[in-house]
């Protein structure tokens, strides 16, 4: 989707944080005798890195994924969905990964200190504000640590949001309340990262994701996302 949410008069693309490649799931895909069928798609040519970080997330990936590519409105011959990564700076999700680029990343640290993340990202980032002009640019992630805020906030300043209705709430419940938001055609609502609260206390229990696409499947999953 491409244009301008009139309740605003913005554009937005959606930036999502990365799943956690060194889990039980990311070594599934692997493990010498791993047989699961993204493995065996790794192995034949590669799958796209947002089939991979759903499968290693489950849930939160997922709901991330879903709700950004529903709620996109980026400029013309942007990306509406970027996501961030260890070591290859922003990727779309569409982008064809292999066995070799994901250990790769595997192995490496997302840290804001660390020079191999926090270079290529904001090298992508830079290039990303150079096109986007006044659009907004929306975290799908955590924004209690510097690691993904620290590059980010420096580069897109009061252009940076994130979803208000993240603050208390973990990675299970986050993928839930996205995926409410798209099957009820509702997106959440944007605040500026800078002197926005980024914490709060933790809001009631959502209720169960049986009836919602991969709600049964993903709310299973249990691995941590960064």
């Amino acid at each position: 989707m491409t244009g301008i949410d009139h309740r605003n008069g913005k554009s937005r693309v959606f930036l999502l944080s990365p799943a956690n490649l060194s889990g039980k799931r990311g070594k599934l895909m692997w493990g010498g005798i791993s047989c699961c069928e993204l493995a065996l798609k790794l192995r034949d040519g590669g799958a796209p890195l947002g089939e991979v970080f759903s499968f290693v997330s489950g849930l939160y990936f997922r709901g991330k994924l879903a709700y950004a590519r529903a709620f996109a409105l980026p400029p013309r011959n942007v990306s509406g969905v970027m996501v961030i990564t260890s070591s290859r700076g922003l990727m779309a999700p569409d982008t064809n990964v292999g066995m070799e680029e994901l250990q790769a990343m595997a192995a490496s640290s997302i840290d804001e200190g660390e020079a191999s993340y926090r270079e290529p990202l904001e090298r992508d980032a830079r290039r990303l504000a150079a096109k986007i002009g006044r659009s907004e640019v929306v975290l799908l992630g955590s924004v209690a640590t510097q690691k993904y805020v620290e590059p980010l906030l420096g580069i897109f300043g009061a252009k940076l949001m994130f979803p208000s209705e993240f603050a208390g709430r973990g990675d299970m419940s986050r993928g839930g309340l996205m995926l409410r938001a798209v099957r009820n055609g509702t997106p959440l609502t944007y605040v500026p990262v800078a002197n926005s609260m980024r914490h709060g206390p933790r809001p009631p229990k959502l209720p169960q994701l049986s009836n919602l696409p991969g709600g049964r499947e993903a709310a299973r999953s249990k691995t941590a996302v960064v």
